[in-house]
Parts: C-alpha cells; structure tokens; sequence
C-alpha cells in the first residue's frame, strides 16, 4: 500500500466530525481484502474485524477531520462559519477550502481588520457569489466545508491536510494489510467524532469490550521551528510510543510491551509525551472495568493547519509496530 497515493484517496472524501459518511466508505473498500466482517454502529464508527480465539485486542484511528460550518450568509454572498474541532483563525486565513457538493472558495479577513487582532470572528468564505441569492443557490446555512490543499511529498517528508488523522488511518490499514498469523481476536475501529471531545470512541469501546486498545494518531513535533518543546517526539524519530497527554497516562505494561516490540522487530521508536491535547485513548482506558491503553503516534508538524506534516519512514514504523502488537503472545 503507497502511503501518499492512499493519503491522497482518502483526501478526496468529505469527513468533518459529524460528518464521516464518505471516508467510512472509502476506508471500508480498502479494508474489505484483509477483513473477515466489517460493520458500522449508529454514530458511524467503522468496525474491521479479524476474528481470533486470542485476547480482544483494539485498535483506533480516528477518521473525522476538523472544519468549517455555515452559520450564515450576508447580502454580499459572504459565509460567516463557525468551527467543527480545533480551528484556528491563523491557520485558516486565505487556505482554500471545498464544500461536500463541491463547492469551492477561500477563506478571507474582513477589511480593515488587523491580522494581529483577528479571531474567526473576523473571517469569512468567499465562494465568489455576486450576492445572497446567488450563495443560496451554491451553500445553505449548516453545510460543511474542509480544507483543499494537495497532499504532496517532499522527500521523505509528506505535506497535506488532515494527516490528523488521516495519516494514522493508513498507518492502520497498512498494519491490517501485512498482519500474518495471530492468535489475537482483533478490532481496527475507524472512529468519529474525535475532534469534538472522543466522542466515538466512547461507544465504540463499550461495543467491543477489548482488553487492551492501541490509539493511532499524530502528535505535536517537537522540532517545529522555534519549538518551545512542549511534546517530545520528532520527525524521522520513528513510532512515538505515547507515554502521556492531557487525556491519559498511558498503562505502564502497555508502553514497556510496546518498548520491547520494537527493539525486538527492529522498528525505530521514540518517547510521546505532549503537555496539551489528547486522542481517543482518553476515552478507551476508562471505558467499563478499565482498558489496558497504549499509544503509537506519527509525529506531526503544524496540526490543524491546511499543510500538515510528517515523514514517510515514521508512518512505516507505526504500522509495523502496530502489525507486531497485533501478533504478539498476550495473556
């Protein structure tokens, strides 16, 4: 499986939290070779099952991405929005960006307003409407836009939208891909709703029940320009085994089993701890009795903005490590 070509397919789809329909489809076709049953829940999280008589075990990449919603539409054609998930007025000024009828347009600044002193308040969507009537005719007040950036690569590094999480959604169907033989009765759940406070993932967990879950996402790189090194891990460091974030303090036999597979495999890995922001592991370790939780993070430069970025050789050892925790003996 091409990471970028892949990255670039699931791009195409529309999945703002809420809204996942169309990137659900897409992974499930991916997915469908290597599954034994594929199912879905009513919120929309993608159920890939590859049935053993082993240890539940679960794995989870959130699909949904961040985005904008229409809250109105002036005289002029102008779309004032409010946010799906962590928007950010500084990452979405002049970024392109494409509604799911395929609508298109750009993110602008009111005039007059000072970029120093703006809010998303201050921007709007222009989709090149002469007026109201002609914008109703495009977009109506509640429907959903994302960013439209290409996915390209850059040596070894890929720069797109939405690697959160998209990327980590290839990582684990790269995994299901090379998985041989296991004992482990194992779930990749494809959830919703993250970027709107792990909703997904609460369901989700309660459905399957796992007696150890593993969480796929990005995580802040600590190799920013200027960085203030409130994360950890850095680009070309390897799968960022999480240790902690502001949602969980990762199991202590879950992050040394993850140490241990990948000195053995020979997987490169390093040490995710963030100060601030947290994944789907919030919610599955605290899900009935207790789920044993671990983390394996791409590290991510710029999350949130329209050109995300990570490194290629990174992706590869998440999946690798995921695909040996998969097969791994356990209890």
């Amino acid at each position: 499986m091409d990471i970028l070509t892949t990255l670039q397919t699931l791009n195409c789809c529309h999945g703002p939290a809420g809204d996942e329909g169309e990137i659900a489809d897409k992974i499930a076709e991916l997915a469908r070779p290597f599954a034994d049953e594929i199912t879905r829940d009513t919120l929309g999280n993608l159920f890939v099952h590859r049935k053993g008589s082993g240890p539940r075990v679960m794995f989870a990449a959130h699909m949904d991405s961040i985005g904008f919603i229409v809250t109105h539409i002036d005289d002029k054609g102008f779309l004032r929005f409010g946010k799906v998930g962590g928007l950010r007025a500084a990452s979405c000024l002049y970024a392109p960006v494409r509604f799911k009828n395929g609508v298109k347009g750009a993110v602008v600044l009111d005039c007059g307003t000072d970029v120093k002193e703006m809010t998303l308040d201050d921007l709007c969507i222009d989709i090149g409407a002469r007026d109201r009537s002609e914008a109703e005719t495009m977009v109506r007040v509640g429907d959903t836009a994302v960013f439209d950036a290409p996915a390209f690569a850059a040596g070894e590094r890929i720069v797109s939208p939405y690697l959160d999480n998209r990327i980590s959604c290839v990582a684990l169907l790269m995994a299901l891909e090379r998985l041989g033989e296991r004992r482990n009765d194992l779930w990749f759940i494809f959830t919703v709703q993250e970027e709107l406070g792990l909703r997904g993932a609460k369901p989700a967990t309660y459905q399957v029940e796992p007696k150890y879950g593993v969480v796929m996402d990005v995580t802040p790189a600590a190799d920013e320009c200027g960085s203030k090194h409130t994360s950890s891990s850095v680009l070309g460091g390897g799968a960022a085994i999480k240790v902690m974030d502001s949602s969980v303090i990762c199991h202590p036999q879950m992050v040394q089993r993850l140490d241990e597979l990948a000195r053995a495999s020979g997987i490169p890995a390093q040490r995710d701890v963030i100060r601030a922001g947290g994944t789907d592991a919030g919610a599955i370790h605290a899900s009935r009795g207790g789920v044993y939780t671990g983390g394996i993070s791409v590290p991510c430069r710029y999350v949130h903005a329209p050109v995300e970025m990570v490194d290629r050789r990174d992706v590869e050892a998440c999946a690798a490590l995921a695909a040996a925790f998969a097969q791994a003996e356990l209890e």
